[in-house]
């Protein structure tokens, strides 16, 4: 396992791998012969230089894990024994390629390049100094700024990959958020649509099973307030399912205005429920979001005094401000407990909370010092 993870750091791609192998076996066949039988001008025989270049070259294996070190081996075999030719111009390469630090690979190649100029052998050459000194800075320069510009480019496009998948990373939590936030908001409407309506066609359906005897004409009225419940959950179930389809603009929803809400508070006044509705300000229409959110927040809160309060008599204030509703259901403490049994999922508070958080507003509720229940809400009005 050790062996493989070596493997695999050395060498991330097979084509690397190959390449890397060839390289290392062709350079040092072709510097060990080469060496074998250039003109000797150096200390050591022609056969341990010739050896020294042939595992110089056997070295290059090493190039992309060790490149400092397999550049100083290069410099101390190339100063004491002349070792490497071609190899040694992949080795500088390799030093600016993969060496992170710039300071490092100018500071070996400078060491290399005076290496070179200040023991250049044992015999001297017929060429001038300054053509020496030239040709050295060329044979260096030339390989170590390829290396730099391969590495710089290297590290570029790295560094844009990970940009993309970090983007993608990003798109891919923020489109999950959204699903998230879509799915709360589905399930909302849902409960609102089904738990509330229904809830309250519960309390009239026990009401129409008390007085169906002894009062049929209220019997009557009860049953049609009950169609009339039903058919208006069907309605926005519609709206639901259809916004699901087609999405928020296939669908024009009806505009909420005060006689909806006033339509709501009957229809608790039919099931038994005492509650007194008091406007303040002057009656004007309010924007669709203020307008479905006040809708909900009377819904709710006077479907929570069915199912938890009984026949606590119940207030309903609204505030019109000229820059704000204010919104407020308190019910009076229970004088029995209810005797339909709804269940309570206790999402419809946080529901509330949200939309009214949404539009910017202000909302809390809680128990009443009186042991009833109160639900405040303040929600801005955009500026005209």
């Amino acid at each position: 396992m050790q062996l493989r993870g070596w493997w695999s750091a050395a060498w991330p791609t097979p084509r690397s791998r190959a390449l890397d192998l060839t390289l290392a076996v062709s350079l040092a066949v072709v510097d060990g012969v080469f060496l074998w039988f250039a003109p000797q001008d150096f200390w050591l025989p022609p056969a341990v230089t010739s050896v020294g270049s042939f595992l110089l070259g056997l070295g290059l294996v090493f190039r992309r894990r060790h490149p400092v070190r397999l550049a100083l081996v290069a410099v101390a075999l190339g100063t004491v024994a002349g070792a490497g030719v071609f190899a040694l111009v992949v080795i500088l390469y390799s030093l600016a390629a993969y060496t992170p630090n710039r300071r490092t690979v100018w500071t070996i190649a400078a060491v290399g390049y005076v290496s070179g100029i200040a023991f250049p052998g044992p015999t001297e050459s017929d060429d001038p100094f300054l053509a020496q000194a030239i040709f050295g800075v060329a044979f260096t320069a030339v390989p170590i700024l390829l290396g730099l510009y391969m590495g710089a480019r290297k590290q570029l496009l790295a560094s844009l990959q990970e940009r993309a998948s970090r983007l993608e990373r990003e798109q891919h939590l923020l489109a999950e958020r959204a699903r998230g936030e879509e799915r709360t908001r589905i399930a909302r409407e849902m409960h609102d649509v089904v738990a509330n309506r229904i809830s309250v066609m519960v309390v009239h359906a026990g009401a129409l099973k008390a007085i169906a005897v002894r009062d049929p004409g209220r019997a009557a009225e009860t049953a049609t307030v009950i169609g009339d419940m039903g058919r208006q959950a069907l309605e926005e179930l519609r709206h639901v399912i259809g916004v699901l389809r087609q999405g928020e603009e296939a669908l024009p929803q009806e505009a909420v205005t005060l006689a909806h809400v006033r339509e709501l508070v009957d229809q608790s006044g039919a099931a038994g429920l005492v509650v007194d509705l008091a406007v303040r300000g002057e009656e004007r229409p309010m924007p669709p979001a203020v307008g479905r959110t006040v809708y909900r927040l009377v819904q709710e809160a006077l479907t929570n005094v069915h199912k938890h309060a009984g026949a606590a008599d119940t207030r309903v204030g609204l505030g019109l401000l000229p820059e704000a509703v204010e919104v407020e259901i308190a019910n009076d403490a229970p004088t029995a407990p209810p005797d339909h049994g709804l269940p309570s999922g206790g999402h419809g508070l946080v529901g509330l909370r949200e939309r009214v958080t949404a539009l910017g507003g202000s909302f809390e509720a809680g128990p009443s010092p009186d042991g009833g229940y109160a639900v405040r809400a303040r929600l801005p009005l955009p500026a005209s």
